[in-house]
């Protein structure tokens, strides 16, 4: 007479089994969690550097804004509206040969009407962009080569409220203007943006004083 013996899991494998399963599943979805908030932030770093760059397509290819021709194109930040900016055509105030960049001959094709300014009040606003999932520009900067200095709105010196910057026919060099002004004597000439997440973790956008854009910047001052 034969007799077989069946052996099962006891009480503590599988308690065993079971835990080694809760912690790898917790682990796998604390990096895709992760993984996912970094991506989402990259993700927005470029939709803002595309922004800049639709801005800088419109102010050099002659988009009409409204019934005016020659606009330069620009984004304005603004340190009390860290999640948000504004897409705008620099329209106000006419050629002249006072504006930011000024012409003899307001007729001539690349005559540009504009102050290097948003001025909301005038109408100028095309698009107001609103950043997602608590990500904010938590910073902007500017740089000023008759200073060889940068101006933050949330670090160092603190100095800057708004940084406005435009695109204009026909020099692809953007004009940047800081707390409602463009000065010409001491232009700024580059500007870094910082995006941050609520979860941690920071992306920086470049613009150089030739116009190229970065959305892969290493830091800001």
């Amino acid at each position: 007479m034969e007799s077989s013996h069946h052996r099962g899991f006891t009480l503590i494998e599988l308690l065993v089994v079971l835990a080694i399963m809760v912690i790898i599943t917790a682990v796998v979805l604390t990096s895709q969690s992760s993984f996912n908030k970094t991506l989402i932030l990259a993700n927005t770093a470029y939709d803002v550097a595309l922004t800049l760059r639709s801005a800088e397509t419109y102010g050099l290819g002659n988009r009409v804004a409204g019934t005016v021709e020659n606009a330069g194109y620009g984004l304005d930040f603004q340190r009390a509206a860290p999640g948000s900016f504004t897409l705008f055509a620099d329209t106000y105030p006419p050629p002249s040969s006072t504006s930011c960049h000024p012409t003899s001959d307001p007729t001539a094709p690349n005559a540009r009407p504009g102050d290097c300014v948003y001025e909301a009040s005038q109408g100028e606003k095309v698009t107001g962009y609103t950043l997602g999932n608590g990500i904010t520009v938590s910073d902007f900067c500017a740089y000023t080569p008759n200073t060889l200095s940068w101006s933050c709105a949330n670090s160092g010196n603190q100095a800057l409220s708004t940084l406005d910057i435009i695109f204009s026919r026909p020099n692809p060099d953007p004009f940047m203007s800081v707390n409602g002004a463009y000065s010409a004597s001491s232009p700024v000439t580059q500007a870094c943006l910082t995006l941050s997440s609520p979860q941690g973790g920071s992306r920086f956008i470049s613009v150089g004083a030739s116009g190229e854009i970065n959305a892969t910047a290493l830091s800001c001052p």
